[in-house]
């Protein structure tokens, strides 16, 4: 693991717990991704809920962290029927209403060089600046766009050489 991006909070970066729960995990582009990360929570057995199309009036202030998924798949935005810009204005609205409601929000990217293009770039310069921590695995990262992203706002980010080896900070993050 790597660590990526100037952290604000010491916290996050020496891996030590911030985020609380419950956690509502959702999606940012519709990639298949979430369903990974679904799998990595469960298998640390961190409860959550989850719902790839998830609207901002759906969270509460009961809610603490809220997860993000983000990969843009055309395919997936297809068939979810959503425009790539009614999902940049649900995520748009989801990410004010988690600030407003001060819960923590990971942003994850888990795709790849494969999971990039001009759909997810979009989706992941809009995430990633909103996130307090962030995680990546780094063949999604080749041209240092998550890694300047999180040095630019002050971020917090892992690297990470798999998908398997997410889970580990992504459980470390939570109290």
């Amino acid at each position: 693991m790597l660590f990526c991006g100037a952290a604000l909070n010491a916290q996050q970066s020496a891996g030590i717990a911030f985020a609380d729960k419950p956690i509502v995990l959702t999606s940012v582009g519709q990639s298949a991704d979430i369903e990974m990360i679904r799998v990595l929570l469960n298998r640390a057995k961190i409860p959550f809920t989850a719902d790839a199309q998830l609207q901002a009036n759906a969270l509460s202030a009961d809610d603490k962290t809220l997860i993000l998924v983000i990969g843009g798949s055309s395919k997936g935005l297809g068939a979810a029927g959503i425009s790539t810009e009614d999902e940049m204005k649900r995520s748009q609205a989801l990410v004010k209403k988690a600030h407003d409601l001060g819960m923590k929000i990971i942003a994850v990217h888990v795709g790849g060089e494969a999971r990039r293009g001009s759909l997810s770039d979009a989706f992941i310069k809009f995430a990633v600046p909103e996130a307090d921590f962030v995680i990546v695995v780094s063949d999604g990262d080749k041209d240092g766009l998550f890694t300047n992203l999180a040095k630019d706002a002050h971020i917090p980010c892992d690297l990470v050489d798999k998908i398997s080896e997410v889970g580990a900070p992504l459980a470390a993050a939570f109290k």
